[in-house]
């Protein structure tokens, strides 16, 4: 698994907001937290709120939840009012597949339902510092996609299932993600067993996104330094 220096993690304040509401499929945000091992969790979902006056940083998980599900999930209107104040605040953000959708939903894009994608797929990336080190096979975990993104934000990387499939906001220091960098080969049986997991042209040997959180904390130093 691809870790963080905690040497470089200690002195900066990241925030790992969780946002699964099923416990069986927390594994992806135990691995968002355990590649940023001293960040503080933060369980959203679950009634934790977070303090923005002490925080350098902050990554938005994934969710079995859809961020159109606010009728059953009232945290997700208030995490679109986090997302907002995050921006207001030039707070580094990293939002990953629910993350990602919930940024573009607070922000006036278009999330919807198509269906399951689980398997390793070939992204086009632009240059970008959050991909520095990182290859196009990552991978993919999820039904839904933006299918309209928010103006502020502009696509950086794109699938052939879905063409909003990473973006950067236009001002502020956020990234949003539709892949999953925290995933590895060690989740393999998991994900077959819970989302019949294909792998077929390519191999985790293949994945190198899990420096997203190496490039991220970069960025995050850069700003507090």
């Amino acid at each position: 698994m691809y870790t963080v220096r905690p040497t470089r993690l200690s002195s900066l304040n990241i925030f790992v907001v969780r946002n699964e509401v099923d416990p069986n499929c927390a594994y992806h945000c135990d691995a968002v937290s355990a590649v940023l091992s001293t960040a503080e969790e933060i369980d959203f979902a679950g009634g934790d709120r977070i303090s923005l006056d002490a925080a350098d940083g902050v990554v938005l998980t994934g969710s079995t939840a859809g961020v159109y599900e606010s009728d059953s999930h009232e945290w997700i209107t208030e995490q679109a009012q986090l997302v907002r104040d995050l921006i207001d605040r030039e707070i580094p953000t990293l939002g990953i597949c629910f993350g990602h959708q919930l940024v573009h939903s607070a922000l006036g894009g278009t999330v919807e339902h198509v269906g399951m994608t689980a398997g390793l797929v070939e992204a086009t990336m632009v240059d970008d510092p959050l991909f520095e080190g990182v290859g196009p096979v990552v991978v993919s975990l999820h039904g839904d996609v933006v299918t309209e993104p928010a103006d502020e934000l502009e696509v950086i990387a794109s699938a052939p299932h879905a063409q909003v499939f990473a973006t950067r906001h236009r001002n502020a220091p956020l990234w949003t993600v539709q892949f999953h960098p925290e995933i590895t080969a060690g989740h393999r049986e998991r994900l077959v067993d819970d989302f019949n997991w294909q792998e077929a042209e390519f191999s985790f040997a293949d994945v190198t996104a899990g420096r997203i959180f190496q490039n991220f904390v970069r960025i995050v130093d850069e700003r507090t330094g």
